[in-house]
């Protein structure tokens, strides 16, 4: 892959990582959102149908196998329980505009007016949407990120912030699960070696919140064992082998995110970032606090 010398100079998939860890939260702050809960609940969606509907709204009334696939790691049965019923009381279009109207006012009570209607934020928003924008061209075997690039730009900057980085979180998570599959790894097996990297949340939350029962992990952490990645150990831990080759999947998903980032250039990534941190402080802070980073 070719990358874009421009501004600061080539971008890196260091670079380009930390553009998008500093804008992640917020776009997933979305997902903890009461304003958002709410919004849902008025359509008749709660649980697992809250959380799928408003990330596959953007595909379309979709099959169950559909959304399986795109979100990969949850339990394809917790999503056949859900969908595609939700979409007779909650049609795509409805759960777009539900999110969009949600995403507005959690921004706007969290972060202020003032900011969100700041020129810091004007401009994380051009530089985001560049970035969002560059790969528009070319959508192959990126579901999730094709998707929500053929939705409408919204119009205040705040929202295309917003926008701009949910496009690119989709378009690394494509990338992520193509590289998953060349590694051989279901989706199970993916969040359990996920759960043992030390940087990871625990085992027990992450169940939780993909749906699996303890003797599904159970016998994945097994086939992991056979498979030479995880150690024998009743708390197992990966392998060198395990080490390497779940390294080996976070550089390919570092290269697979790059392009959008590489048209910013260095100093179009570090200034995204610097701009994005105060925000996604602030909305960890209320929202997700776990994340949070601490104030020095």
């Amino acid at each position: 892959m070719n990358h874009h010398d421009t501004a600061g100079g080539p971008v890196g998939p260091g670079e380009a990582r930390r553009a998008w860890q500093a804008l992640e939260p917020y776009h997933s702050m979305i997902y903890f959102s009461p304003e958002a809960k709410a919004a849902y609940e008025e359509l008749g969606l709660k649980a697992w149908a809250a959380y799928f509907g408003p990330r596959a709204a953007a595909m379309g009334p979709v099959s169950a196998e559909v959304v399986a696939a795109t979100f990969y790691n949850f339990n394809p049965e917790a999503v056949r329980a859900v969908v595609p019923q939700l979409w007779d009381s909650a049609p795509p279009e409805r759960l777009l505009a539900a999110r969009h109207t949600a995403v507005d006012v959690t921004l706007r009570r969290i972060l202020g007016d003032a900011a969100v209607d700041s020129p810091e934020t004007a401009r994380a928003a051009e530089l985001a949407r560049r970035a969002a924008e560059a790969v528009a061209d070319d959508v192959s075997g990126r579901p999730l990120y094709a998707a929500h690039a053929a939705l409408p730009w919204p119009e205040e900057a705040h929202m295309v912030l917003w926008h701009a980085q949910t496009r690119l979180r989709e378009y690394r998570g494509d990338g992520h699960i193509a590289a998953l599959v060349l590694a051989g790894l279901s989706g199970l097996e993916a969040l359990v070696t996920h759960s043992v990297t030390g940087t990871a949340p625990p085992a027990k939350l992450l169940k939780t919140t993909r749906a699996w029962s303890d003797e599904e992990w159970d016998a994945a952490t097994d086939r992991l064992r056979e498979k030479g990645w995880l150690t024998d150990e009743s708390d197992p831990a990966l392998t060198p082998e395990g080490r390497r080759r779940r390294d080996e999947i976070e550089e390919t998903t570092d290269r697979l995110a790059l392009a959008p980032y590489a048209v910013l250039g260095a100093d179009g990534c570090a200034e995204l970032a610097g701009l994005a941190a105060p925000l996604s402080r602030t909305l960890s802070e209320e929202l997700m606090p776990w994340r949070a980073p601490r104030r020095s």
